[in-house]
């Protein structure tokens, strides 16, 4: 069955290795603002029907003759997914939660409220999303697992469980991130296609399609996978599938972060 597991704390990190985790942190913050700017953009800029003649119509095409729910529902998770992707790298900034945890709760409040707003309306728009059931049930576990993942950190935080906060905290961000990677796997699986003489066709349209069916389950499984990693490496409370009982180690809490040295 699926536990979950507290491991012995890790030692202490190795200098090489810190400097391996500011350069990743670093990547993903660029990488995470980057795509926020070039996904949300468009579409606070210009009209659905502007970007559908566009011949790189994206998924506006897709949405421009919908009800007007489902238009909503997908600004909702354009504009709303850009602010948690763009939030959610500063929450893993040790600096920002040390110095300034005032500044760091907000951001982190708004950055769940964001992520709760653009993962019901990513449910709302799997219905008619354009790589059909696969997309609908990608795109629709990946909303679900968004907002359980959320609520189960702001659920940690309350209870003042450090520990486990930092964990779906990760977990949460790794479906975030989703935006990220979707757009890293498309142009590889387009360039797979064009450059595989095997594959069929060049049609950029029959290309995109194929690779766009992919990328439903692609964009968010290996992410989540990296962030179990992560959790396990950094002694924080991870699920196991197994019938072991659970490592008994108490959680920290807010309270005992504060206490002084005796």
């Amino acid at each position: 069955m699926s536990t979950i597991t507290r491991p012995e704390v890790t030692p202490a990190t190795p200098e090489p290795r810190r400097i391996g985790t500011r350069a990743g942190w670093t990547w993903v913050l660029l990488s995470s603002i980057g795509i926020a700017a070039f996904a949300v953009t468009p579409y606070i800029t210009k009209s659905l029907a502007a970007l559908a003649e566009s011949p790189t119509s994206g998924l506006a095409s897709n949405y421009l003759d919908r009800p007007w729910f489902i238009v909503a529902a997908f600004y909702a998770h354009i504009v709303m997914g850009g602010v948690a992707l763009v939030l959610g790298p500063v929450q893993f900034w040790r600096g920002l939660r040390t110095r300034h945890p005032q500044v760091h709760r907000w951001t982190g409040r708004t950055y769940l409220v964001a992520v709760a707003v653009a993962s019901v309306s990513g449910l709302v728009i799997a219905v008619v999303n354009d790589a059909g059931f696969v997309g609908f049930f990608g795109f629709g576990t990946l909303a679900v697992l968004w907002f359980v993942t959320g609520w189960r950190a702001y659920r940690a935080i309350r209870r003042r469980d450090i520990d486990s906060h930092r964990a779906w905290m990760m977990r949460n961000f790794a479906l975030t991130y989703a935006a990220v990677t979707l757009r890293i796997w498309l142009p590889l699986l387009i360039m797979f296609q064009v450059l595989v003489p095997a594959a069929p066709g060049t049609d950029f349209d029959a290309v995109f399609a194929n690779a766009y069916a992919a990328v439903p389950f692609l964009c968010w499984i290996p992410n989540l996978i990296v962030a179990e990693w992560l959790i396990r490496r950094r002694g924080l409370p991870s699920y196991r599938i197994s019938a072991a009982t659970p490592v008994s180690r108490a959680p920290r809490t807010a309270s005992a972060e504060v206490q002084p040295a005796r």
